[in-house]
């Protein structure tokens, strides 16, 4: 360094939380216990007074967090929740964690995705979960050891971790990269508790820890401090054949997204997608015939799309039997600097949707969604800056679903008055109720809790016959935890695995929801009050009874494996299975 230059300060994410000033800190902690705020603004007026009082140093959340671990304080759990940051992250029972690959060529060529050098395809640098990555290298240790602690130092419990691995096409990777990647993941669950030893300078484990194989550190991650309960890959239709489904479950994969986009063919020939409605009719009938959870990523406003043909596509989503996947992520199409279609847009051959004519779509659409499917986003997580033309709203559900006042704004006064005013909405009031599976977790409940119902709905989907159990409120507008069961098709002989598929109802998903409760711990709103087991137990009966089927499936993920074992399920060739009587 040239002398006379500043110094510096090399940020460490995801370091150790340090607290500056334990006394302060101490102090801080025991007026909120004595004062027990029941807002974020309560807390934060609470800082500024003690700072006005006391003077010095303002102790941020996490370090409070932490001076209560460290000292062994315990705090009551509505405190603990406003403290934490972003406690809506594992409001669904899980803490998520995504993580990126490194950057390899695409085998796409799509016009509408951005590509940077130094980043996967589709992917930009100040994009949060890609500015992580690269301050790891896309180490998958590194990314998942610091998303724990973060989460951690946040206040979050870190025992069930669903692992989301995003960068491009995962099936296009070298498969000998995948496998390592995968191990590593596993392993930073694993040694995260500390009970191997310290990890090394390197980020190698520690003496103590011995997984030479990918099955050797999932045996470990089944009974792991912090288990890898869901682990999610992304790829395109065009890729997915049996062998790869194959390889996908010896790593734990549980949910695979897949790049839809359109219903159009001629879309996809003008955007050179690269696959047609053929290559994901197919993928999905093999996906579910193994029993995986999908996940289709649409994009409204592509060249070529009307708002009208877009509203098509989207409910031919669900009105097809041979679509309906089991979650969406809406992704509209932004105009972005290094991509193709921004000549296209400088050249006045192509108008992105605006904020107003996508709230509208999303308003028309968001009815026909079925209860069994989850809305996962609803916009992806650019930075406004970088969006050169297009819509720019993040927050597009809230908007949508509580903020009518906003809504008014953005969809302008004419439409407000003769669409929306009709129906009932006032800027204090929207009466909104969407149906699908994120909107109506218990976790976001505002309304009085009642005893769940046993809720059942059936339909038709890829050749088989998929149930959606669920426990739900009586009225249906909140959920408390769900199954998706699965007659496959008969005349389907799966390649792998043909000893537990062939024959056998499929579980692919069991979740009960509410804030995450980690294992061993006391009941949550959702969790641990013994749904899941109750659910178990009558797809098992639809199993035998109905469909006069003498084994059950489970497409469960590697930290799940202790929970099935309690029912009488054991491990054969990745799945979980079991002889009903």
């Amino acid at each position: 360094m040239k002398k006379g230059l500043p110094v510096r300060k090399k940020a460490i994410f995801g370091a150790n939380q340090v607290v500056h000033d334990p006394a302060r800190t101490g102090a801080f902690l025991q007026l909120l216990l004595k004062e027990k705020p029941t807002t974020h603004k309560q807390i934060e007026d609470g800082k500024r007074a003690f700072a006005k009082q006391h003077g010095g140093h303002i102790p941020q959340n996490r370090e409070i967090l932490t001076y209560a671990e460290q000292h062994k304080i315990s705090i009551p759990k509505a405190t603990r929740n406003l403290l934490q940051k972003r406690a809506v992250r594992t409001i669904s029972g899980v803490s998520p964690i995504g993580i990126l690959t490194k950057p390899y060529a695409c085998p796409g060529k799509c016009v509408y995705c951005p590509t940077e050098d130094r980043m996967p395809k589709s992917y930009m640098s100040n994009q949060p979960a890609a500015a992580r990555a690269l301050r790891n290298k896309f180490h998958p240790f590194r990314q998942v050891r610091n998303r724990l602690i973060a989460l951690e130092q946040s206040g979050h419990p870190t025992s069930k971790l669903e692992v989301i691995v995003m960068g491009g096409t995962w099936s296009f990777l070298p498969t000998r990269y995948q496998s390592w990647y995968v191990k590593r993941c596993y392993d930073a669950a694993n040694i995260y508790s500390g009970a191997f030893g310290a990890v090394t300078q390197d980020n190698k484990p520690p003496a103590g820890y011995h997984a030479p194989t990918i099955k050797d550190s999932q045996t470990i991650n089944e009974t792991a401090k912090s288990r890898i309960i869901g682990l999610t890959l992304e790829t395109r239709p065009d890729f997915i054949n049996e062998r790869e489904l194959r390889r996908m479950r010896n790593y734990g994969c549980t949910r695979i997204e897949i790049g839809v986009q359109t219903l159009d063919d001629d879309i996809s020939r003008l955007t050179k997608r690269g696959h047609y409605v053929s290559h994901v009719k197919k993928a999905m009938r093999l996906m579910k015939e193994y029993g995986f959870k999908v996940c289709w990523h649409l994009m409204p406003g592509l060249p070529g799309a009307t708002p009208a043909k877009d509203l098509e596509m989207m409910k031919e989503v669900f009105t097809d039997e041979d679509c309906r996947p089991d979650f969406i992520k809406i992704y509209p199409c932004v105009v972005l600097n290094t991509a193709e279609l921004k000549s296209w847009w400088e050249e006045g051959k192509y108008e992105p949707y605006d904020d107003a004519t996508i709230v509208r779509l999303l308003m028309q659409f968001k009815p026909f969604i079925p209860e069994y499917c989850r809305v996962m986003r609803l916009m992806r997580d650019i930075p406004v800056t970088n969006i050169l033309g297009g819509a720019k709203l993040s927050n597009l559900r809230q908007i949508i679903n509580s903020q009518p006042k906003k809504l008014k704004e953005v969809v302008g006064e004419e439409y407000w008055n003769n669409t929306l005013v009709p129906l009932g909405y006032t800027e204090k009031h929207a009466p909104w109720v969407c149906k699908c599976v994120r909107c109506r977790e218990v976790g976001f409940s505002k309304k009085t809790l009642t005893e769940p119902v046993l809720t059942r709905r059936d339909y038709k989907a890829s050749g088989g016959d998929e149930v959606f159990l669920s426990f739900e409120s009586a009225d249906k507008s909140t959920i408390y935890a769900l199954l998706r069961l699965r007659k496959p098709d008969e005349s389907f002989e799966p390649k792998y695995f043909k000893r537990v598929l062939k024959g056998a109802a499929l579980i692919r998903e069991v979740h009960s929801y509410g804030g995450e409760v980690s294992v061993g711990d006391a009941k949550g709103i959702g969790q641990h009050r013994g749904l899941g087991k109750r659910l178990i137990a009558e797809a098992e009966r639809i199993a035998t009874e109905e469909w006069g089927l003498g084994r059950m499936t489970i497409i469960a993920g590697v930290g799940t494996r202790e929970y099935y074992r309690k029912w009488g399920y054991e491990l054969q060739s990745t799945y979980m299975t079991k002889k009903l009587s």
